[in-house]
């Protein structure tokens, strides 16, 4: 048995986290044996397994030449692993709930979460569950809730963000991986929002008291605080109350460009029938068990895609809001679909220690499949990426893929280049599928619509 260390499990000390195949393992070591076990034998973590709430974890022998002072157990790999910051917000908030449910179901075994981190959650399709078992520990008497701060920064402060201001904080999130600091969220608050009692508790008195901590001596203000106490029904209501605030946020009215591309593409009846029809048929052939749609929009495609066999669908666009209608799509249907925020000129990069701790877009790649449609032009004359250069990027994401060619005289690319002069000379038919002929084997070219779109499917091997 050969494990491999994730290189973003080293900041506890209570264990780390190994790659095995296709299980994750997860070796507690001694300074956490006591708390796991103590947790463990409260049942709470069977339960919250069975629930999804949880990911599950079984005891196993210790591996080969590792240290026997250690307990092992064995958790199922999950499809794939996104971040915070690459959520949108219906994402986000459906983490947040799932982490306060846990927390509330652990208070009541006298069991409680030291940590409240983002990166505890992860999704299968659209469902949250947690992974990090070591965060739980007994419960005692009185004792604070030493995550709140965390739990603000990196759930509640960039959903206010968003549906308060008007403003995805996934640019701003990904720029500063611990989140949002209340006094930042402060700054952006418009006035009114200031006077809410909520805001006031979790946003306005944690900067002055941060404030109060930096103009006094710490030791000081340390002694003003010494020792409080918190009851353990006072906690609970707390994160109620947290719930139903998080639960009642919505995304504040606003139009973004492909937001409603559904509605306003240009496809005729017809073309669309076609695409659909191609893409069933492209997944049929490849059955493919990690499928990225790269630019999905709202998943119209993506649902083509899980409906017609892929197993799991990883979903890639900039619009939040179209992100966010896909997420609530995928609820709805219980489909396998995972939308998340990407500028695909800018993917999301490796980062966080030694820039290896959060894996970049492609590091999490290859996929098995991979669908582009309707996104070449956004990139080629959008962002002045040159056609070799997006087909390269693709190719290098799945070994078979779907990608779509929009002409010039489609509508779309029209209202692209009313108001900007053509300086595209590179992009045309010609040179899309010379690009994909010098580094791909095209396997068809099928027309979709009246307008000269083509979808070129290509394979590597």
């Amino acid at each position: 048995m050969s494990l491999r260390p994730d290189p973003g499990s080293f900041r506890d000390p209570a264990g780390r986290v190994y790659h095995d195949g296709d299980r994750i393992v997860r070796a507690i070591s001694p300074q956490g044996i006591d708390d796991w076990r103590a947790v463990r034998d409260t049942g709470l973590l069977d339960r919250l397994a069975a629930q999804g709430s949880v990911i599950a974890s079984d005891p196993i022998d210790a591996p080969a030449d590792f240290d026997e002072s250690h307990e092992y157990v064995a958790h199922p790999r999950l499809p794939f692993i996104s971040y915070p910051y690459e959520w949108g917000f219906e994402a986000l908030k459906a983490a947040a709930l799932l982490h306060l449910d846990v927390h509330l179901e652990a208070l009541a075994a006298d069991v409680t979460l030291v940590d409240s981190s983002a990166y505890n959650i992860q999704f299968e399709g659209p469902r949250p569950i947690f992974i990090d078992v070591l965060s739980f520990r007994p419960y005692q008497e009185g004792g604070l809730w030493d995550g709140h701060r965390q739990f603000c920064e990196q759930f509640l402060y960039p959903l206010l963000l968003e549906a308060k201001v008007g403003v995805s904080p996934g640019a701003w999130y990904r720029g500063a991986l611990e989140g949002i600091t209340a006094a930042d969220l402060r700054r952006v608050l418009p006035f009114r929002q200031r006077l809410s009692p909520r805001v006031w508790k979790h946003v306005i008195a944690p900067t002055m008291l941060a404030n109060l901590a930096r103009k006094k001596d710490q030791v000081e203000v340390g002694r003003d605080v010494a020792k409080p106490k918190l009851p353990k029904a006072v906690l609970e209501a707390m994160l109620r109350g947290l719930r139903g605030w998080i639960d009642q946020l919505a995304l504040k009215d606003q139009v973004t460009v492909w937001g409603d591309y559904s509605s306003a593409t240009s496809y005729a009846d017809e073309g669309r029938v076609a695409k659909t029809a191609l893409v069933g048929e492209f997944v049929a052939a490849v059955k493919p068990r990690m499928l990225w749609d790269i630019g999905c929009n709202a998943g119209e495609f993506s649902f083509v895609a899980s409906d017609a066999g892929a197993a799991h669908v990883v979903g890639w666009d900039a619009d939040t809001n179209a992100v966010s209608q896909a997420f609530i799509e995928a609820r709805r249907r219980d489909a396998w679909l995972t939308p998340l925020l990407a500028d695909l000129a800018n993917p999301t990069p490796s980062q966080g220690w030694a820039q290896a701790e959060r894996p970049g877009m492609a590091e999490r790649g290859p996929a098995d499949a991979l669908l582009a449609l309707a996104l070449v032009h956004h990139l080629a004359i959008g962002r002045n990426i040159p056609v070799p250069g997006v087909v390269d990027w693709l190719v290098s994401l799945a070994p078979v893929g779907l990608v779509e060619f929009i002409p010039k005289t489609d509508p779309q690319i029209q209202r692209m280049l009313a108001f900007r002069n053509d300086i595209f000379a590179g992009y045309d038919r010609d040179a899309f599928v010379a690009a994909f002929t010098a580094r791909a084997r095209i396997e068809r070219i099928v027309p979709v619509g009246e307008s000269g779109r083509e979808m070129i499917w290509y394979a590597t091997a």
